[in-house]
């Protein structure tokens, strides 16, 4: 194999590596968001977490998180509009990011 061929793999391999860490730190992040909606919604422990995981689950149904912040802001009612499931959301990405790379060290 090439010197070129070396660097072509390496950079695929890069590339691929970041799309899954994308991936996972999205998901984390709405699944973090999901958490913070539940304790809204008065739910605890495990329904809290079923309920993460619900959120986690509406982010497959389009590109993008508007479908998770229309989930979210749904389930929420009056107690939070959209923009601020929005900013909540984008506070807590730098999080997911963080303990991702925490569980990946």
């Amino acid at each position: 194999m090439s010197t070129f061929d070396d660097r072509e793999s390496a950079f695929e391999n890069k590339y691929a590596h970041d799309e899954e860490m994308k991936f996972k730190a999205a998901n984390r992040a709405n699944k973090l968001l999901g958490l913070w909606a539940a304790e809204l919604l008065g739910k605890k422990g495990e329904e809290a977490n079923a309920y993460a995981i619900e959120v986690v689950k509406a982010d497959f149904e389009e590109a993008g998180h508007e479908d998770v912040v229309r989930k979210v802001a749904a389930d929420l009612g009056d107690i939070a509009d959209a923009a601020t499931i929005r900013a909540k959301l984008a506070d807590l990405t730098p999080l997911a990011k963080e303990q991702i790379m925490k569980e990946i060290n």
